[in-house]
C-alpha cells in the first residue's frame, strides 16, 4: 500500500504527516526544489517535479491500489494534475481543499473528475482521514481479486488442516465476495474435520468443507488461501492465486494477491472489511460465522485483539444470530479434553512460572492447543508450553501473558531450523520431526524433553529481560 501526497505548501505537508504517520508509508511530491530540500531535511520521503506532467506519476511507479491526496489550494492547475495522475494509472484520489475558494469549486471538479473524493481540513485529524484511505485501499484490493477470479470455472478456498472457527468463517466470506457458490467455490482441507465445536459450528450454520486429496488441488482454475499461507502444505503448494491471513507472513512461496495482517487478532476481521467496504451483502448466517470466529480467536477479546476487531465484532453484532453463537458454543470441556489435561498435569513441571509438558503421542494437534490455554489460566502461570506427538510430528504450543510476550520469537528462535516455527507475541506453534528435535536436542524420553524445553524458555526469558534492563539503562 503506497500513499502519495501531491502538496504545494510546508503547512498542509507537515499536518499530513502528523494525520498519516501511524498509518501508511507516505511519499511527498512537490514543485518546488526549495520546499523539497526543506522537507527532506525534516525528515519526509519527498522528490521535487511537475505534478501536471503524466510522466512524473509514472516515474513514481503510480498504480491502482496508490492512494493520492492532492493539495487543493484554488491555485491554477488543479484540472491538469488530476488529468495526469488519471491518465498515469491513479484510481484512488482525495482532493484536501485547504479554503473557502476550492471548497467552492467541489461540484465542478467532481463533474469531470467523478473518481475523486473531496476532503476538508477537519477531516485530517481523530481517524476520518485514515479510515477514508484505509477502506479505499481495501476497496481497490479486493476489486482487482474479483476481476482476477471472475473468469474462473472451479475455485478452491483452502483451509488449514482440522480447520476451525476462523477459518470457515473466512471461507465462506471470501466465497460471498466472489459472489460464487459452494459448487463453484469450494471450501477445501487436506485433513478434516475433529474438533468438536468445529464440527457443531459447520453443521448449525451449513458450512460444507471438503476433503481431498493433494493431487486434486491442480484441478482448479484458482486456488486462493484463507487463515494459513501456502508453506503450511510444504511442497505441495508452492503458488496461488490469493493469501488473506492474519499470521505473521511467511517465505517460500509467491502469490498474485496476498493481504496478510498479522497485528490483527483474526482472519475473519480482514474478512468483514473485505466485505464492507464493496457493499457486499452480509447474511445472517456469515455475519454469525464472522462474529463467532471473532470471538473464538481472541478468546474474546483476552488475546491479540486490536480496534479494528473490536470494530468488526460491534458491526457484525446486529447482523448475527446471538442464539446461535450461544448453542455453537456449547460446553469446551468434555471428557476426552479433561483426561488430556489430567495426563499434560503428571508429566509437566511448573516452575519459575513456566509450565512445560510433553503429552506423547496425541491425536490431534487441537488438543495440544487446548491444554496451552487450559493451563495457562493457572495461579502463579505466565508461560505454558505443550508438546505432543502427532504423526510422527513434535507439535508444541506456546501462550503467555504478562510483560514478556514474545512467543514466536521463542519458537523461531529454537525450532526453525527443524521445520515450522510461528506465531504471534502472546501464541505461537512449532512443528517438527520428532527425530530431529531429539538429536538436535540430544533428548530420548519424555521428561528430559519437559526439562530441555523448560530450560530454554527460562533462559529465554533471562535473556529478554537482561535486554530490556539495558535498554532502560540506556534511555536514563
Amino acid at each position: 500500500m503506497k500513499c502519495l501526497v501531491v502538496c504545494q505548501t510546508e503547512l498542509v505537508a507537515r499536518m499530513l504527516q502528523t494525520a498519516l504517520q501511524a498509518g501508511f508509508p507516505v511519499q511527498y511530491l512537490v514543485e518546488s526544489r526549495t520546499l523539497a530540500r526543506r522537507l527532506h531535511d525534516g525528515g519526509l520521503d519527498v522528490i521535487a517535479g511537475d505534478p501536471r506532467r503524466t510522466d512524473t506519476y509514472l516515474k513514481l511507479d503510480l498504480d491502482p491500489t496508490t492512494c493520492v491526496l492532492l493539495e487543493d489550494a484554488a491555485r491554477p492547475g488543479l484540472r491538469r494534475m488530476l488529468s495526469a495522475i488519471r491518465d498515469a494509472g491513479g484510481t484512488l484520489v482525495y482532493v484536501l481543499a485547504t479554503n473557502t475558494a476550492a471548497a467552492r469549486r467541489e461540484d465542478e471538479v467532481r463533474a469531470a473528475f467523478p473518481e475523486v473524493t473531496y476532503l476538508s481540513l477537519a477531516e485530517l485529524f481523530g481517524g476520518p482521514l485514515l479510515t477514508q484511505v484505509g477502506r479505499s485501499l481495501t476497496r481497490a484490493r479486493v476489486q482487482q481479486y474479483q476481476r482476477y477470479f471472475a473468469d474462473a470455472d472451479r475455485v478452491l478456498i483452502l483451509l488449514h488442516n482440522d480447520p476451525d472457527p476462523d477459518a470457515m468463517a473466512s471461507g465462506l466470506a471470501l466465497r460471498n465476495i466472489l459472489r460464487r457458490t459452494k459448487a463453484t467455490a469450494i471450501l477445501g482441507t487436506l485433513q478434516g474435520m475433529t474438533r468438536p465445536e468445529n464440527l457443531r459450528m459447520a453443521n448449525m450454520l451449513d458450512i460444507q468443507v471438503e476433503s481431498m486429496t493433494p493431487a486434486a488441488l491442480s484441478e482448479f482454475d484458482r486456488v486462493a488461501t484463507v487463515d494459513v499461507q501456502p508453506h503450511y502444505f510444504g511442497e505441495l503448494l508452492d503458488h496461488v492465486d490469493l493469501v488473506i491471513d492474519h499470521h505473521p507472513p511467511q517465505p517460500g512461496y509467491s502469490a498474485v494477491f496476498r493481504d496478510i495482517r498479522p497485528e490483527y487478532g483474526s482472519t475473519s476481521t480482514i474478512m468483514t472489511e473485505h466485505l464492507r467496504s464493496v457493499d457486499v451483502n452480509i447474511s445472517e448466517r456469515t455475519a454469525t460465522a464472522l462474529l463467532y470466529a471473532i470471538k473464538s480467536d481472541t478468546l474474546f477479546f483476552n488475546r491479540q485483539a486490536t480496534r479494528e476487531d473490536l470494530e468488526a465484532f460491534s458491526f457484525l453484532y446486529s447482523l448475527a444470530d446471538a442464539t446461535l453463537i450461544r448453542k455453537m458454543e456449547g460446553s469446551e470441556i468434555t471428557l476426552e479434553r479433561l483426561r488430556h489435561v489430567v495426563k499434560a498435569l503428571e508429566a509437566g513441571r511448573l516452575d519459575r512460572q513456566v509450565f512445560c509438558s510433553f503429552m506423547g503421542e496425541t491425536p490431534r494437534e487441537d488438543l495440544i492447543a487446548y491444554i496451552a490455554d487450559f493451563f495457562l489460566e493457572l495461579e502463579d502461570v505466565k508461560w505454558t508450553i505443550i508438546a505432543g506427538v502427532v504423526n510422527g510430528m513434535l507439535v508444541m504450543s506456546v501462550r503467555n501473558l504478562g510483560y514478556t510476550r514474545n512467543a514466536g520469537e521463542f519458537v523461531r528462535k529454537h525450532f526453525d531450523d527443524l521445520g515450522s516455527a510461528g506465531g504471534h507475541r502472546s501464541m505461537a506453534k512449532a512443528v517438527v520431526p520428532l527425530d530431529a528435535f531429539r538429536a538436535k536436542f540430544k533428548v530420548e524420553d519424555g521428561r528430559s524433553i519437559v526439562d530441555k524445553v523448560h530450560d530454554l524458555a527460562v533462559q529465554f526469558l533471562r535473556e529478554h529481560q537482561a535486554t530490556e534492563r539495558k535498554k532502560e539503562a540506556v534511555k536514563g
